[in-house]
């Protein structure tokens, strides 16, 4: 049985799942790639906490970092607002494992690897 540390599992499947956002990007992948050309999504799990509820294992709480990169600002911004609306109020599970709910906590736009780039943090609680 898988638990929250597959959680980045669940993130790919409604990623891909999205038909816009496969038609949008070259690729989808976990913390990083060597080789990877504009536009692509890159996630990550950033941190975990378990909260215990009465002696037994409570939800836990994961932050998941979802990158946007574009060779346009424009394209980065756009592609930021397909992942929002794939995964953003939403619910979700792959093998057993369910998602309760996913939403945006914070956002931050930088110049990264010769690309825009978008990255959006999500809290995602299983």
């Amino acid at each position: 049985m898988k638990s929250s540390i597959s959680a980045g599992l669940v993130i790919y499947s409604m990623l891909t799942s999205s038909q816009e956002i496969m038609d949008t990007v070259t690729k989808v992948f976990p913390v990083v790639t060597d080789k990877a050309e504009c536009p692509y999504i890159c996630y990550r799990c950033a941190s975990m906490e378990q909260t215990p509820v009465k002696g037994r294992a409570g939800a836990d709480t994961i932050t998941v970092e979802v990158r946007c990169y574009a060779a346009t600002y424009q394209g980065s911004v756009e592609l930021a607002e397909l992942v929002r609306e794939c995964l953003d109020h939403q619910q979700g599970g792959i093998d057993g494992l369910d998602m309760r709910s996913c939403y945006l906590t914070g956002r931050e736009e930088v110049w990264a690897d010769d690309a825009y780039l978008q990255e959006l943090q999500f809290t995602v609680k299983i």
